[in-house]
């Protein structure tokens, strides 16, 4: 016995073999800590178990293969899941309202952080869903990677939807009324793909949040847009060429009707729906009392269809194709005409418009492949090529600007500006900030520097630009027809106003930040403020001096 032992006494001894030896049993012994670690977790209580466990891990893994993320569909196509199939055709039932506070204690948990979300979101129950026949029926968003709540929601209330519901933890549906019966809570037991401490309905079933949405957000019946109550045209044969009487009219009818003409408008009128486009004689530029409208729809209790003389009209998802067509200038341009900006101040919108409103590219002072392939076809120009009608640039400075022989000035109220831009600079074009970012140093020393070049970049051009034409990003967006009517004259081209009019019905374009996400606090100090407001009132003087109008109203301290 002495013997063997004396042996391993001398291997130890040898250094290198000691060494490489301690090295293998510290990553054997990990190793094994690792592994138990992971059975445990499979085991405990977090750990889904049942019958619903074991469809939906097997539906969700099956649909992670080959289906993109981010994508959206119409949620009226049916056939593409996956959950068991013995749930039942739903009925509408009377809902349950939000007080789960006797629910398990994963439900509970997983609750809370949804409710603190400062009444932008309610969460009213768990619904069962169908894939044949949805509870929420409008548009639909999947991120197996990345889903949470807050996604789900804002991407619903930016389109203007009034519920929000999450299922197989990575799925997203939109709705303006809930159509199926409310379940038990413990169903809705799956934890969200993007953030494992909130639940994300279960194996067909929906979590559903009731949206307080903005002013901004649209209203919509399913997939269309109401825009409003109008007067019925003096022309209507020429203003809505195609209708017909529908029995039992609903809203869905004339949607789909007018969708399948492949027409952007569906509009009601009593027991009759027209179809057509935005046009002069028919511009949705001025809407009527909406109770001018209210005359019951014969086939849907709750919706109004208008009458004889009072239109109600929706928004389709067909696309006005008459202000698409997009291309480069035929000839070299003479001048260089500026799209400036400061950062965050709606530059990228700012083209968006402009391309669609005179149907050439607009280039860019630099080059970003992001909005190259969003469809910026103008990125990858030189800016000096003269191919494009404008170019964006952020540039400050005599030398930058004397470059330029004409240019449009987009001004946006610095508050919202500067936190576009920290927005955009941590989160992307139309991503957001993390709240780290926000609560740590980084927001005051971009606000140190970046606040006194929005005043100097506006004072710049005012200065050394040779033939300014200043458009407040405020105005533009709340009156779009008449604002991008003189930026477009402004260009020197004649004004199609049928193609403004289609500008509007598509004036998001695909770079719009959703306007749910909100801080929960300000971001601005005191100091920060008293600073700011000193640049507002520099720039508004400034503007005057030059007699053009000053600053917005809501720009000014109060």
């Amino acid at each position: 016995m002495a013997k063997p032992l004396l042996k391993i006494q001398r291997y130890f001894r040898r250094k290198p073999v000691r060494f490489f030896s301690l090295i293998l049993l510290y990553l054997t012994a990990g190793s094994l800590v690792f592994l138990h670690s992971g059975f445990i977790g499979d085991s405990g209580p977090g750990a889904r178990g049942g019958q619903n466990s074991l469809v939906a891990s097997a539906s969700s893994d099956a649909r992670g293969l080959g289906i993109m993320s981010r994508v959206f569909k119409e949620t009226r196509r049916s056939g593409r899941r996956y959950g068991p199939p013995w749930m039942k055709k739903s009925m509408e039932t009377e809902r349950r309202g939000g007080d789960y506070t006797s629910n398990w204690n994963r439900a509970l948990k997983g609750r809370n952080a949804k409710d603190m979300d400062e009444g932008r979101a309610k969460y009213i129950g768990c619904y069962a869903d169908d894939t044949q026949k949805r509870a929420l029926r409008g548009v639909s968003f999947f991120d197996y990677k990345k889903m949470t709540v807050f996604r789900c929601q804002d991407n619903c209330a930016e389109r203007g939807y009034m519920y929000a519901g999450l299922e197989f933890g990575a799925e997203c549906y939109c709705g303006h009324k809930i159509q199926a019966p409310n379940t038990s809570e413990s169903e809705c037991n799956m934890e969200c793909k993007g953030e494992k401490s909130n639940l994300c309905g279960g194996a067909n079933r929906l979590s559903i949040y009731r949206l307080e949405l903005s002013q901004e957000s649209a209203r919509r019946y399913g997939s269309a847009i109401f825009k409003g109550c109008f007067h019925r045209p003096d022309n209507v044969t020429l203003a809505l060429p195609f209708n017909a009487v529908i029995q039992n009219t609903s809203v869905d009818k004339c949607v789909d009707m007018c969708t399948e003409r492949e027409k952007s408008l569906a509009v009601l009128a009593g027991d009759r729906c027209y179809c057509g486009f935005p046009t002069s004689v028919f511009s949705l530029h001025d809407p009527e009392d909406e109770e001018m409208c209210l005359h019951r729809c014969q086939g849907e209790e709750f919706e109004s269809c208008g009458n004889d003389k009072f239109f109600v009209v929706y928004q389709t998802q067909v696309q006005d194709n008459r202000c698409m067509d997009r291309h480069f200038l035929p000839t070299r341009a003479k001048q260089l005409v500026a799209l400036a900006s400061f950062p965050g101040a709606g530059n990228t919108w700012a083209r968006h418009l402009i391309e669609l409103a005179t149907g050439f590219y607009t280039g860019s002072y630099y080059f970003d492949g992001s909005l190259y392939n969003k469809g910026f076809k103008g990125e990858r120009d030189h800016w000096r090529s003269g191919r494009t009608i404008c170019i964006k640039t952020h540039e400050s400075g005599k030398k930058e600007i004397e470059a330029f022989d004409t240019s449009i000035l987009m001004i946006r109220n610095p508050y919202k500006a500067l936190m576009a831009e920290f927005n955009r600079k941590y989160g992307g074009h139309i991503g957001f900030a993390s709240q780290a970012h926000w609560r740590g140093k980084e927001w005051p020393e971009f606000v140190k520097n970046y606040a006194p070049w929005w005043a100097s970049h506006t004072l710049d051009w005012l200065n050394y630009g040779k033939n300014v034409h200043v458009v407040h990003f405020e105005v533009l967006k709340r009156e779009l027809f008449s604002q991008l009517k003189g930026m477009v004259q402004f260009l020197g081209l004649n004004v199609s106003e049928d193609r403004l009019l289609c500008v509007e019905g598509q004036k998001d374009g695909n770079f719009k930040r959703s306007g749910l996400r909100k801080l929960e606090y300000d971001p601005y100090t005191p100091e920060m403020r008293a600073d700011i407001n000193g640049l507002i009132r520099t720039v508004d003087a400034a503007l005057k001096k030059r007699n053009m109008s000053g600053v917005p109203e809501e720009y000014m301290p109060r």
